[in-house]
């Protein structure tokens, strides 16, 4: 299960895209578990960028993993994903695609790091970019890719 939250009226995506986007990368990686996505903008994400990495500037996705589970149902709480709309918005401009197109690709990016996935080192970014362009590819978008961080 997805839990999708816009700290933005009226939310800015649909919630289908987020959702099936997850999901879609949930299935590509045999995993199963609950998470929550979060709509927010550049002051917000640059606050927890601050807190949690020490890093004084705004991200376009932040992902917090949580490998928790429910004490009541066993479900497997996987973490957290905040995405800055306001940053979407301009690499999807600034990449010639919709900002649905964006926070998908930011959703399977997050949903990446939640299942352990990193791309710090050159082998490891293969893998993770490799499950990317085939999440995306699945959902109808093979031509956006992250940009390089």
């Amino acid at each position: 299960m997805v839990h999708i939250q816009s700290l933005l009226e009226p939310p800015p995506v649909a919630r289908e895209l987020i959702q099936r986007a997850a999901d879609a990368t949930l299935a590509h990686e045999k995993a199963r578990g609950e998470l929550t996505v979060v709509l927010a903008d550049d002051a917000q994400l640059q606050a927890l960028n601050l807190r949690y990495l020490g890093i004084d500037a705004p991200t376009d996705v932040l992902s917090f993993p949580a490998s928790e589970r429910d004490p009541e149902s066993g479900a497997s709480y996987l973490g957290d994903i905040l995405i800055s709309v306001s940053r979407a918005e301009s690499q999807a401009r600034a990449a010639g695609h919709t900002l649905e197109s964006e926070v998908q690709l930011l959703v399977v990016h997050g949903v990446l790091h939640l299942l352990g996935h990193d791309h710090a080192l050159a082998e490891a970014k293969t893998g993770m970019w490799a499950a990317q362009r085939d999440v995306l590819a699945g959902l109808g978008l093979p031509d956006i890719v992250i940009g390089e961080l």
